[in-house]
């Protein structure tokens, strides 16, 4: 492997790209619901003296409204744009296996999907090398920390 590039502990690695994919998936497929201002007055306990805060319920709403789907487009254009990046059979397995529905297996992608079908083992080496690709392009937006998923150095016995 090249000294420069970090070497990865393959399970972690998957599990959070694979976690990244799924709130992809929730953002895409789950609606967002607006937030909206109550009008009902509301009775609390008030304390006199300055409190030095100010609240504005009307303009969080708002911001809130607007900064929420903003970030989860920006989130999933971002997503896509890496996986763009990967090499054709990579894109293939990336999309249809974690980026359309929950409920598309490995089997299906090897053997129905990816054109020639491909064995097991094929399948696991091209989607570990596509984990890989994608953890690096992840960590590079600061999705991901590598330090979490690189391999744990072996004690040398001397």
């Amino acid at each position: 492997m090249n000294p420069l590039l970090p070497e990865l502990d393959r399970r972690k690695t998957q599990s959070a790209v694979e976690a990244i994919f799924e709130k992809y998936r929730i953002y895409k497929t789950i609606t967002f619901e607006v937030r909206e201002m109550s009008v009902t007055a509301s009775y609390t306990e008030r304390f006199h003296g300055p409190t030095n805060v100010t609240s504005d319920q009307t303009a969080a709403v708002a911001i809130y409204n607007v900064d929420m789907p903003a970030a989860r487009k920006q989130y999933c254009e971002t997503i896509e744009s890496i996986v763009e990046r990967l090499g054709e059979r990579e894109q293939t397995l990336i999309r249809e296996r974690y980026m359309k529905q929950d409920d598309v297996f490995d089997y299906k992608v090897y053997n129905h999907i990816l054109e020639p079908p491909v064995s097991k083992d094929t399948y696991t080496k091209i989607r570990t090398r596509a984990f890989y690709k994608l953890a690096l392009a992840l960590a590079d937006r600061g999705l991901l920390k590598l330090q979490e998923l690189e391999k744990a150095a072996k004690s040398k016995m001397s």
